[in-house]
């Protein structure tokens, strides 16, 4: 590995050196380039794709077919980082699509975004892309680890590749592969004040480029939002109050006016997220900022401590005031003139050091005021005419009077007070500026942060004030007086633009207003730690985020309209909750049709969690839904987004009584339709499911396979289906057909229609009911898939009845795992018009069938072959069989396979119709010694009509039917024997026949000694239409 370090202090300088160090090295490709110890590393990759194209005569060394640029700085994962290389090479749409349909594929499976990984495909097109070509690759790699270009089909030896790490003051030594030549700068702080600007400058034009929302915002406004951000990483990161003034930087921005308009909000916390000097080595840092104030007598903040104090140089715009030992002189004052933003911080020995009377009384431009562990008066705050004060944070805080003296000075007095937007009171106890006089001087406030000091109850206090409060927390109140009967349902009925409502540590609080329902603006709701709640009922259209924990409250919240961090979370329950203290049994959020990011944990009372009408994705019973151990009901109706439920991988200890879903989109009139629960206590689990796509059955396999490892009797109902109608429907006629009744008039009031079925299809749903319907989507490919855990494994393992209507699959209809349907009873497949075969065959098992199947129902099925596929050679198990029913079945060359003579012992009835394909109905499996007879014993009626092609029932064999009691058929021209009525038990009334009679004078016999002989049947009754139809038309000569 070689080094080479840049003289360069600006960012063209440095794109010029670092290009000639390119051209230079001929036995080099891959340059790894760390800038000013990763200060503007970015800007200046972005400068060279921006300079390299555009060069009208390029040296040789810099000639290249394309230059490509991605910027991955914020880092999501390596799938997104390939798109953003296909983007760049305008890759055609059916490459772009790979990326839609892996993703929707993950999101089912449940991997998360930061794991997705590149798709080989098309890491196999853009190696063909590139592999002939000479070309540039720079991009920004903005995560903390080495990512390898070959994996995304990028040809590493074919190019030059230029790339940087997005970390600042990334260090060298890390482990990387891509360092064969590493190019750096001096480190920051050796450049003069001038290009460090400057370098903060280019550096927040990238971020904007990436936020649409600031395309139009002043970039210099951006870069001093960054030097904002800087004096706050540089005062406080060795701080006990960083996390807290960490999580108001948007509001500083905002109340110092740095950033203003209708999205000053967004665009501060896209800011936020972007802007991160927490990577910084602390004493680089420093240096920067010494130098930065040091060299610019514009530089706009003052960082006071005990060895710089007493300090009077200067009027800056931020001033910072920490001190351990010394105390504030009055000569501050004259610092603090023109200040915008004040923070003053005492610590160790020196807390709760009092403020000089009349500091801030000079400070007319004073917006933002941050004051931890200090003490003043609260009669007479030293900040009381501040008429500009925005924001105002007190930390620890406390009163300097030793008495409580009446107030000497009236409302109007306290002028700060009207034009404040941010109020944060952290474990100050101050009354009065909390007394609803004062409350009603904040007109103009939007955030108002309660911690330590009150709690719940304090809300009924808010009720019809602050018309313009957009942000409340009350969080970890004081240990909470006895219960009162104070009714706090209507505090927020009038807050019309409240959006986030934090109440962590309120454990007393035993009911959730109702008004929060009709707050129709509010997107993040969090009740960590309030155990107190006996049933948690919410609907609201805009709510985004919800967090419910058990284990307490946060240590930190977030500024964003996000849940609290993972990190910030208790490891584990307090110490001081005990599990009878948490009484919540019942958590419904239906209705809430925005809600996506949700928490749950240690609720060990919770019986029923209903999400129905919510927008979450994945439901994840591992990381969002936790410790909940005796969740009994689960509804998530109407959840059209959700993909997956990922189950606890203790999910053996479950005690889920009752599972509800339906992805079919939540209803205008604002409440789902439910199931119908059945009234058996025998089940111990009832699962009822209607979802659209068939990938989301993955999710029930494991539930139900567990219940069965335990022995658990199960009611299942899924239903695969768009539809807001499930099953299929009656019988449908076949058009065209209007005229085969009128053709028969003559016998049908002695022999009925042939239409007229006594066997309906079946409709009564079995203990375990699947049906796919129309409106469905993926049922084709997981059908077709053997992977564990699908729908075709539950179809084969757990139905007991399935519905099959009115979907466009091909292949087959049904999986068959370990060679055959288990539990499945009746089966009905209709209006398939592209299904090849209903049940696939498969060559691994040498046994295969439906051991429990009584009734298949197939119909209108145009492509389909058979009904259950043969292989030569295998066993098939139908003896519970009782009827088949085929109908308008064109293409059907056989029904079902038959191995034994007894395959068939108890089929009853036998309706086929239309089906003018059929050449035999079942068809032998074995080559050497078939069966020459197949029993049918129980065999008491046989329909048949419009088979044309028919020429017997089964294949080289007799067929004996001695229970036969009715025969009906028509349209079968091609028949040549009827059921042998061999072993019939005396005194049988003769089974009667209807058929056309050159249908029966064509019919082969074997005689009255074999049981099979016309005179053993009663005498058919004919037709007089009882010619083969002929074409109609004309005929040419």
């Amino acid at each position: 590995m070689s080094m080479k370090t840049l003289k360069a202090e600006d960012i063209s300088g440095a794109r010029e050196e670092l290009l000639n160090i390119v051209q230079t090295n001929i036995d080099n490709n891959i340059f790894f380039f760390h800038c000013w110890g990763g200060f503007g590393a970015a800007t200046v990759l972005r400068s060279i794709a921006q300079a390299v194209p555009t060069m009208k005569a390029p040296p040789p060394g810099l000639q290249f077919g394309r230059t490509i640029y991605v910027d991955c700085s914020t880092w999501i994962s390596k799938r997104v980082m390939q798109r953003k290389i296909a983007d760049e090479l305008k890759l055609d749409h059916e490459t772009i699509a790979l990326f839609e349909k892996q993703d929707e594929e993950d999101d089912i499976n449940g991997v998360d975004q930061g794991s997705r990984d590149v798709i080989w495909k098309v890491a196999v097109i853009i190696d063909q892309t590139l592999r002939e070509s000479r070309f540039l690759m720079i991009f920004i790699n903005g995560s903390d680890e080495q990512v390898f270009l070959s994996q995304f089909g990028i040809p590493e030896y074919h190019c030059i590749i230029i790339w940087a790490f997005r970390r600042y003051l990334f260090t060298i030594n890390d482990k990387t592969r891509y360092k064969s030549h590493v190019i750096t700068g001096r480190w920051t702080s050796y450049l003069p004040s001038s290009q460090i600007s400057a370098v903060f400058r280019e550096e927040t034009d990238s971020i904007i480029s990436r936020h649409p929302c600031m395309w139009h915002m002043d970039p210099a406004m951006a870069t001093v939002c960054c030097l904002y951000r800087l004096l706050m990483q540089h005062i406080f990161q060795s701080s006990s109050i960083f996390s807290w003034t960490l999580a108001h930087a948007p509001n500083y921005w905002m109340c110092d006016g740095i950033i203003q308009g209708s999205r000053a909000r967004e665009i501060s916390n896209a800011l936020h997220k972007e802007i991160s000097f927490s990577k910084c080595i602390p004493h680089h840092l420093m240096r920067v900022c010494d130098k930065m104030k040091e060299e610019d007598p514009k530089f706009p903040f003052v960082v006071v401590n005990d060895e710089n104090m007493p300090f009077v140089k200067g009027s800056p715009r931020w001033v910072s005031i920490t001190l351990m030992y010394k105390k504030l002189q009055e000569d501050t004052k004259t610092l603090l003139t023109r200040a915008s933003s004040i923070f003053i911080q005492f610590q160790g020995t020196n807390s709760l050091c009092g403020l000089p009377n009349g500091l801030f009384e000079r400070c007319s431009n004073l917006a933002v005021l941050t004051l931890s562990c200090c003490a003043f008066s609260f009669t007479s705050p030293p900040f009381l005419h501040c008429g500009k004060l925005r924001f105002l944070g007190l930390d620890h805080c406390t009163d300097l009077d030793n008495t409580k003296l009446e107030e000497q000075s009236c409302s109007t007095k306290w002028t700060c007070l009207n034009s404040l937007y941010v109020l944060d009171l952290r474990y100050t106890c101050w009354d009065e500026i909390l007394s609803e006089e004062k409350v009603d001087l904040m007109e103009n406030i939007m955030e108002l942060n309660i911690e330590g000091v009150r709690g719940w109850r304090y809300t009924n206090k808010l009720q019809k004030r602050l018309p313009y409060l957009q942000r409340l927390r009350i969080i970890k109140p004081p240990r909470q007086a006895e219960k009162t009967s104070m009714d706090i349902n209507e505090s927020f009925r009038e807050k019309s633009k409240l959006e986030i409502l934090d109440l962590s540590g309120n454990s007393g609080m035993e009911n959730l207003p109702t008004s929060l329902s009709i707050a129709n603006k509010l997107e993040v709701l969090v009740l960590d730690g309030c155990c107190g709640l006996e049933n948690v009922a919410l609907t609201n259209s805009l709510l985004r985020s919800f967090s419910f924990d058990g284990y307490g409250a946060a240590s930190q919240w977030t500024s964003a309209a996000e849940l609290p961090r993972e990190s910030s979370r208790p490891q584990r329950p307090s110490y001081d909750v005990d599990k009878k203290d948490v009484k919540t049994s019942k958590i419904s959020l239906e209705g809430c049709t925005q809600l996506e990011f949700f928490f749950v944990r240690g609720l060990p009372n919770l019986v029923e969690l209903d999400l129905s009408g919510c927008a979450i994705k994945v439901l994840d019973l591992r990381t969002i839904v936790m410790d909940v151990p005796n969740l009994k009901r689960l509804f998530l109706l109407g959840c059209e987004k959700l993909r997956l439920i990922k189950w606890d991988s203790d999910v053996e200890t479950l005690k889920l009584e009752l599972l509800c879903i339906d992805t079919r989109p939540w209803p205008e009139t604002g409440r789902a339709l439910r199931p119908t629960i059945v009234q058996d206590k025998r089940f111990e689990l009832q699962v009822h499911v209607i979802a659209v796509d068939a990938r989301l059955a993955r999710s029930l396999y494991p539930l139900l396979r567990n219940a069965n490892a335990r022995d658990r009797i199960c009611y299942i109902s899924i239903n695969i289906t768009s539809s807001s109608v499930s099953g299929g429907g009656g019988v449908a006629q076949p058009q065209g057909k209007v005229g085969v009744a009128a053709l028969y008039d003559d016998i049908c009031n002695e022999a009925g229609s042939m239409w007229d079925f006594p066997q309906q299809p079946p409709t009564s749903h079995l203990h375990a009911h699947i049906e796919i319907g129309d409106g469905s989507c993926s049922v084709e490919s997981e059908l077709q898939s053997y992977e564990a855990g699908g729908l075709g494994l539950l179809m084969a393992i757990e139905a007991e009845s399935l519905h099959v209507h009115d979907v466009s699959i091909r292949g087959h209809a049904i999986t068959v795992f370990a060679g055959c349907v288990e539990r499945l009873r009746w089966c009905r497949v209709e209006r398939c018009p592209n299904l090849d075969t209903v049940f696939p065959s498969s060559t691994y098992f040498y046994y295969m069938g439906g051991p429990c199947l009584e009734t298949i129902w197939a119909s209108d099925l145009l492509m389909a072959r058979c009904i259950w596929a043969r292989v030569f050679g295998q066993d098939y198990n139908f003896k519970n069989l009782e009827h088949l029913h085929l109908h308008s079945c064109p293409s059907l060359g056989y029904a079902l396979p038959v191995c034994w003579g007894d395959s068939f012992l108890r089929l009853k009835t036998l309706y086929i119709i239309s089906c003018s394909g059929l050449v035999h109905i079942f068809v032998q499996t074995k080559k050497k010694h078939p069966p020459s007879s197949v029993q049918f014993p129980k065999l008491t009626t046989i329909h048949l009509h419009d088979l044309p092609s028919l020429q017997q029932i089964c294949e080289d064999a007799e067929t004996q039917a001695p229970a036969l009691e009715k025969t009906r058929i028509r349209g079968c021209w091609s028949l040549r024997r009827l059921p042998a009525l061999k072993g019939r038990e005396p005194g049988m009334r003769r089974p009667t026949v209807e058929i056309e009679k050159d249908v029966w004078d064509a019919l082969e016999w074997g005689g009255v000694e074999s049981g099979h002989h016309p005179s053993l049947y009663e005498a058919p009754v004919q037709s007089r239409y009882h010619k083969r139809p002929m074409p109609r038309g004309t005929v040419l000569r």
